[in-house]
């Protein structure tokens, strides 16, 4: 029988939730290009940003969020599959995986005022909260591999 770690849910729903962003992303981003002439037929590849300033800044911010949940969320899985690991009957529950779950959501909450409003102030302390999370799941895998 396979044992399953409660720690991954947190991290499939996070893969989940990157998905849901690129998908928006391309929804408003493919429109907004056609409204400007920008076609791909021919494009070289270039660096991230270069539609800054070119489509509507709404439309970038579903871009920037998307690329945002590829780096911060890399050291989540991380650290979430080295608790996995570390869970060999499955039976993890309390402290990580109420981290895990707030991690998620804040970063789902810093999605959507970051790709609607972009209000700063918000996001950084959406962004502070999921980061408190992703520390307090170090300190648990750390404790776990020291005893």
């Amino acid at each position: 029988m396979i044992v399953v770690s409660p720690i991954l849910g947190p991290v499939v729903a996070l893969v989940a939730w990157s998905l849901v962003m690129m998908a928006w992303m391309y929804a408003t981003r493919f429109p907004a290009m056609r409204r400007k002439g920008i076609s791909l037929k021919g494009r070289v590849g270039s660096r991230p940003g270069v539609l800054d300033g070119v489509v509507e800044d709404q439309v970038q911010w579903k871009a920037h969020n998307y690329n945002h949940l590829m780096e911060q969320p890399t050291l989540f899985y991380a650290v979430s599959l080295a608790l996995a690991v570390m869970d060999r009957d499955g039976g993890m529950n309390g402290a990580p995986l109420v981290l895990g779950w707030a991690y998620v959501a804040f970063r789902i909450a810093h999605s959507l005022v970051h790709a609607t409003t972009n209000v700063v102030l918000i996001r950084f302390y959406l962004f502070f909260a999921g980061s408190l999370c992703l520390l307090g799941l170090t300190i648990v895998a750390a404790a776990r591999l020291i005893h």
